[in-house]
């Protein structure tokens, strides 16, 4: 079977093809001429890394290293069917919901003895051991158990023939971003986020990148953070980062699309719509970056090293931020394993 395209060549592909969602030129300019004026501020680090992961153990441990692993493999689908019906962790007093709600179960079970970050044991826990520690303090469970524990013990035998440590499993890719993609994607199965669009093989891979990003994030907060290509990532592909490059303008929806979200239809992983919105949200956020890039070259008279990934890293945030602001716009609903 043919190779799929790498994520940012399938986004170029999507956005040249698409029938429903739409790059627009000037709004992509205007969010570059927003980040060029954060351009020196600590969001574009990778210090950042750490205020998104307050609950991720200290960096300086393979345990660390592990967490990243664990919580990334189960990082899908967090969005309630209804709004006022949230899965919610309480940890330390403070209450979490989405992906935050995962990160303070993992944290909790650790706080409680359970070894979920050594693969010899998630490898082999039960549906009820992960259910225990993906417990709800809602009356509204954790969604998609049964996904979560089929990927997490798939994923825990991965790292058992690689050594035992998710660090291990990473040093066959060489320090190179392109192949730790290839890397997790070719030896886990529920990582290969791939799809059939306009009769092309194309990939979006959204768990694989943003697990590499972690990596990196981890390994530099340890002053080991060398990977010299990583603007091989594009952004990380969900649903969130759509509906704020939506409201920034730099991403336009048709208005049958538009209607058909407001409604709350579903949207299938990999049909044509759902494909639009993930393929052009990756295209857009590359234009934003070489227009910034340019912005940096013209004005500064320097490189600007602001890669895909954390533009991602400051996009999601904000659409969290100003969800109030952007309630108008639908996020789109897919219920899948790959975001």
């Amino acid at each position: 079977m043919e190779q799929p395209l790498a994520p940012r060549e399938s986004g170029q592909f999507v956005a040249e093809h698409s029938r429903d969602v739409f790059v627009d030129e000037e709004g992509v300019e205007n969010v570059a001429e927003m980040l060029y004026e954060l351009r020196d501020s600590e969001v574009f680090t990778a210090s950042g890394w750490k205020k998104m992961n307050p609950l991720a153990p200290a960096p300086d441990t393979d345990e660390a290293i592990n967490w990243v692993f664990v919580t990334d493999t189960m990082n899908f689908s967090f969005w309630p069917d209804r709004e006022d019906q949230q899965c919610e962790v309480i940890f330390q007093g403070t209450v979490y919901r989405g992906y935050m709600s995962l990160c303070a179960a993992i944290t909790r079970a650790m706080d409680e003895g359970v070894p979920i970050t050594d693969p010899a044991f998630f490898s082999q826990m039960s549906e009820a051991e992960l259910g225990r520690v993906l417990r709800s303090d809602s009356a509204t469970p954790m969604p998609m158990l049964k996904e979560r524990h089929r990927t997490l013990t798939e994923a825990g035998r991965v790292l058992l023939q690689h050594g035992g440590s998710f660090r291990n499993f990473m040093s066959h890719a060489e320090n190179d971003a392109e192949k730790m993609v290839r890397h997790i994607v070719d030896n886990l199965p529920s990582y290969r986020d791939e799809a059939t669009y306009e009769g092309k093989r194309i990939s979006i891979y959204k768990r694989a990148q943003i697990l590499v990003a972690d990596f990196w994030g981890i390994m530099e907060a340890r002053g080991e953070g060398n990977i010299p290509n990583l603007d091989y990532l594009t952004m990380f592909a969900d649903y969130r980062v759509p509906q704020a490059l939506v409201h920034l303008g730099a991403l336009r929806y048709s208005d049958t699309l538009m209607e058909a979200l407001k409604r709350g239809e579903l949207l299938v992983s990999g049909e044509r719509r759902e494909v639009e919105i993930r393929g052009c949200s990756i295209w857009c956020v590359e234009k934003i970056k070489s227009h910034l890039w340019k912005l940096v070259q013209e004005r500064d008279k320097k490189r600007c090293d602001i890669n895909s990934a954390l533009i991602d890293f400051y996009l999601w945030p904000y659409a969290k931020q100003h969800h109030k602001e952007m309630a108008h716009i639908p996020i789109h609903h897919t219920r899948c394993i790959y975001y």
